[in-house]
């Protein structure tokens, strides 16, 4: 018997992305954002309302990166998730995280995330159901830590995933199965 619950947030996993731009004074800013996705191969979605710091960053840089948050890393992300730009005028420094500038785009890499993808900004899309912030990804870079004969492996990134059932951090690190491929015995 299935029963009714009170939540409408309830895809699950939900990433845990670590957005990164440059503020108008040059410091870092990284905001967390579990409502992200790729829309197409090398375009990313990320639905942030215009009143992040954030936002603003990226409409003036034309530019941010997306990292993926990781489980040694998971107090940095919630505290990138309840500390608001527009109030800590640079949040990034009361972590011990350490950032380089992306040879690509006008914003900074967050070295101790597993995986980063190097952003241009294309567009903002606003109204009922607009997506928020497009972004065409130019470049993406995985610490050599967690390659294997030179591609990710999920199981060494330890990626974790939000829950909006209980509001709880999961770490992802199994592989159950393979894509493509499983299904096709059922043809």
């Amino acid at each position: 018997m299935r029963k009714s619950i009170k939540t409408t947030e309830a895809i699950f996993p939900m990433p845990v992305l670590l957005v990164a731009t440059y503020n108008e004074d040059g410091t870092v800013n990284v905001m967390n954002a579990a409502w992200g996705t790729m829309v197409e191969r090398d375009i990313v979605a990320l639905n942030l309302t215009e009143t992040h710091k954030t936002v603003k960053n990226i409409k003036d840089r034309k530019a941010f990166t997306v990292s993926i948050a990781d489980a040694a890393h998971v107090v940095e992300a919630d505290y990138f998730g309840i500390e608001s730009g527009n109030k800590a005028k640079d949040k990034f420094s009361k972590t011990k995280l350490t950032a380089e500038p992306s040879k690509n785009v006008n914003a900074p890499i967050i070295n101790e995330f597993p995986i980063c993808m190097e952003c241009e900004f294309v567009e903002y899309q606003s109204g009922d159901y607009g997506l928020g912030v497009i972004g065409k990804v130019v470049n993406v870079t995985a610490d050599e830590n967690v390659l294997t004969d030179g591609n990710v492996d999920i199981s060494k990134v330890c990626a974790i995933a939000f829950d909006p059932y209980t509001h709880g951090y999961y770490k992802v690190t199994e592989r159950v199965g393979n894509a493509f491929s499983d299904g096709l015995e059922l043809k």
